[in-house]
């Protein structure tokens, strides 16, 4: 016997335990909420290698201490992301962000030393405080990797800011429970740009994206099994997902993403479009929530019992 389309009238939501016990049975989206929770369970079972991808923009917003918090358990084993997410992590351990507006004068914002996301705003001279780090950083080293440097970044959160600040570090808890961070856009962020602006006074120093590859692909062909939660699109979905193809594809996937398919891009991208390349598993668990990520990860995670 299937299941009843369950919390039909409004009183029923006054509860929100139980309606997050009950969300699978809602339908639509909440539905597919549901069965992503139903997946992260099994990918914390066993011996599972588990991805979690995002994008920078989720760092710049209220999210970052949860996804601070799933690496901090050791809910994933292995974290790719964006160059934007290493710069927002590494500013708002030294200072805060501020809210806006979609709907703000943006020639005012640009007046005043504001810049816009979303409705997120983040001063200028907050890249100031990322542009001393970067130099006190890449000044340690020569020859890396982006995930030796998101782990020294980690580092240097660890020994520089508070308890508090690095409680909500995704970079600082990587570094402390050794967990990679790979960044396969490196230079494409502030951070990027302070790598160029110190290669032109420290010739010899370089990063190799080519080493991460390997390594990252050491750690997925030595998986039992692979899953992955991907919260956005882009090269940090796209990443984890093309890795996947030397082990045969992920044996586990959930997709956050408010983008569609109809376009053809790799941020819309069904999980079931990922099986015809290998990157998912043909009797892979699998499943697209359509939603933005601030909204669904606390429900979606909330049902996974991970908070």
């Amino acid at each position: 016997m299937k299941d009843k389309v369950e919390k039909d009238k409004v009183e029923d939501v006054s509860n929100w335990e139980e309606y997050i016990k009950n969300i699978g049975n809602v339908g639509f989206q909440s539905t597919n909420i549901g069965v992503g929770a139903n997946i992260l369970t099994k990918m914390w079972e066993g011996e599972t290698t588990n991805y979690l991808a995002f994008t920078g923009n989720i760092v710049a917003s209220g999210m970052r201490g949860l996804l601070a918090r799933l690496v901090k358990e050791k809910k994933f084993n292995i974290v790719i992301t964006t160059a934007g997410a290493v710069d927002h992590d590494i500013i708002k351990s030294i200072s805060h962000y501020e809210m806006s507006s979609f709907t703000t004068n943006d020639v005012e914002m640009h007046r005043e030393g504001i810049n816009r996301i979303g409705n997120i705003g983040v001063p200028n001279d907050r890249y100031v405080m990322l542009e001393e780090v970067c130099k006190e950083v890449y000044g340690s080293v020569e020859k890396t990797s982006p995930s030796e440097l998101t782990h020294l970044f980690g580092k240097w959160i660890g020994e520089n800011r508070g308890e508090e600040e690095k409680e909500r570090s995704f970079l600082y808890w990587a570094y402390k429970n050794d967990v990679p961070v790979f960044v396969p856009g490196i230079s494409d962020g502030a951070i990027g740009l302070q790598m160029f602006f110190h290669k032109q006074q420290n010739k010899e120093f370089s990063v190799d994206i080519t080493g991460d590859m390997a390594k990252l692909a050491s750690l997925t062909l030595n998986a039992e099994k692979t899953g992955a939660l991907i919260l956005g699109g882009g090269i940090s979905k796209h990443h984890t997902i093309g890795v996947n193809i030397a082990r045969g594809g992920l044996d586990y996937a959930v997709y956050v993403s408010t983008a569609t398919e109809f376009d053809g891009s790799l941020s819309g991208a069904r999980s079931n479009e990922a099986i015809s390349w290998g990157k998912i598993r043909e009797e892979a668990k699998h499943v697209d929530i359509y939603g933005e990520v601030t909204t669904v990860l606390p429900l979606l995670l909330k049902k996974a019992h991970a908070i």
